[in-house]
């Protein structure tokens, strides 16, 4: 099926800025009750003034499901067929919505938005193998392009099945999509696939404690890191999560947990006390140690143009 760019606008009009943070206990337990005080923001390693909706992330979802089919993504095809029926944990909602893309050179809308999880489910039954790339960057900055969209209302949700580099873009530029992460309110959730060994990436962070570099150092860390593994990199910039998987049952496990840390995201937002334009980055910690790990919006990007 033919795939056409939608037509979005991705620019910031305004300086809040939106960090989905999860708490999670060593034993998977979420952290729950947490208030405004029990919080602390850091925009390049500056505290802020933030704010913390009462209520967890209870909004209806727009759920793009971006899946790869050129490559080595083949042998990962009887994995796939089963994940029709999890996708329905994203979308309790009624209103909720899924579309189904899937990439090698180039991208495939394979399912536009829909409420019926069967209908992706059937397609996900019959995948056609692709040529032989994975344009994981211009599949991604699709994907975003698709969420945007979306009604504003919605909370606008990626999930990312791939190998972990990209083998074949020639439509987006890692500082691009950096910058156009940066600029969106997408929550990417990536479950990757590799010819190594895999193993949960459970801590998908670093401590923070290196952060306060200036933007330019930061970007170029940050442009490196996406050659290495776009997929961790940019859930991690965006606040969600990277894991990979070997079995059946790891990918099925893999999915069900993103489905639930979708949910129990504590929604802070913060107005920059530095509006300076360009890649910004963020930590989020606890005011008590709770000896949780905090998985948090990592960059954000504010301005104009690179």
């Amino acid at each position: 099926m033919p795939s056409e760019q939608p037509q979005a606008t991705l620019s910031v009009t305004t300086t809040e800025v939106l960090v989905p943070t999860l708490v999670e206990k060593s034993n998977g337990d979420i952290v729950y009750g947490l208030k405004q005080k029990d919080f602390i923001v850091e925009d390049d390693g500056v505290p802020q003034k933030i704010r913390v909706q009462e209520e967890m992330d209870t909004a209806p979802v727009a759920l793009v499901v971006a899946v790869e089919l050129g490559g080595a993504s083949v042998l990962e095809f009887d994995k796939l067929a089963k994940l029709g029926p999890l996708l329905d944990l994203f979308l309790a909602d009624p209103t909720s919505r899924v579309a189904l893309v899937g990439f090698d050179s180039t991208q495939h809308l394979i399912q536009d938005f829909t409420h019926s999880g069967d209908a992706v489910d059937q397609q996900l039954k019959n995948l056609d193998p692709g040529d032989g790339a994975a344009a994981t960057l211009d599949a991604i900055s699709y994907c975003v392009n698709l969420l945007q969209s979306q009604p504003k209302s919605f909370r606008r949700v990626l999930l990312l099945i791939s190998e972990e580099r990209d083998h074949g873009s020639k439509h987006t530029k890692i500082t691009g999509l950096i910058k156009q992460i940066g600029e969106s309110d997408v929550l990417v959730l990536s479950v990757s696939f590799s010819p190594l060994t895999a193993e949960f990436a459970h801590d998908v962070k670093d401590s923070g404690d290196d952060r306060t570099m200036n933007m330019v150092s930061a970007l170029v860390a940050l442009v490196q890191a996406f050659r290495k593994n776009v997929t961790k990199e940019i859930a991690t910039m965006s606040g969600g999560e990277y894991t990979t998987f070997t079995g059946d049952k790891k990918f099925e496990t893999r999915v069900v947990n993103a489905a639930k840390h979708m949910r129990n995201r504590y929604l802070i937002t913060f107005s920059p006390s530095n509006p300076t334009p360009g890649l910004h980055t963020i930590r989020v910690r606890t005011s008590e140690d709770y000896r949780a790990r905090i998985v948090a919006r990592a960059n954000y990007w504010l301005g104009s143009g690179l």
